[in-house]
């Protein structure tokens, strides 16, 4: 039961995260576009502030329940005296999970603070960059989460 929590909270995280990238790029993103750029921005600006704390949550979930579920795993394995070899699609899930960690830590801790210095200094053209060089970014991020739920359908 308890593996079961941890795969429910695991999955949920993702879907948040997976779900709001979906959600901006292809339903937030289109229906601001017809906003002249001071509304655009400040709008994209305060929708991705709540939305970047959320994943914050998420992401700390998503790296606390599947380290613990490899460990109880691998813990399990050794208690019945198996080796432990990490099952390929875990290690991918993995893998892929830190290279999209590492890619929002760009977007929120460089693009983010791009777009926040222009928002606040109403200077548009560089939001307008910012934005750019944001949607770019969760779009590959959107792509590998996809990724992710590919593997983890077809393999596990």
């Amino acid at each position: 039961m308890f593996f079961a929590t941890l795969k429910l909270v695991h999955l949920l995280a993702v879907i948040l995260w997976v779900g709001g990238m979906a959600f901006a790029h292809f339903c937030l993103r289109p229906s601001v576009q017809s906003l002249e750029p001071p509304v655009r921005l400040r709008l994209l600006h305060a929708v991705l502030g709540r939305f970047f704390t959320l994943v914050l949550g998420a992401i700390v979930l998503v790296l606390v329940t599947g380290v613990w579920m490899i460990g109880r795993a691998a813990k399990e394995s050794v208690q019945a005296g198996l080796g432990f070899n990490m099952p390929l699609d875990w290690s991918l899930m993995a893998a892929l999970g830190i290279v999209m960690i590492a890619i929002f830590g760009h977007i929120r801790f460089a693009l983010y603070k791009r777009l926040t210095l222009a928002v606040a200094a109403s200077d548009w053209p560089a939001g307008g960059a910012a934005m750019a060089s944001i949607r770019k970014w969760v779009l590959v991020n959107l792509c590998l989460g996809v990724l992710i739920v590919c593997v983890a359908m077809l393999m596990g």
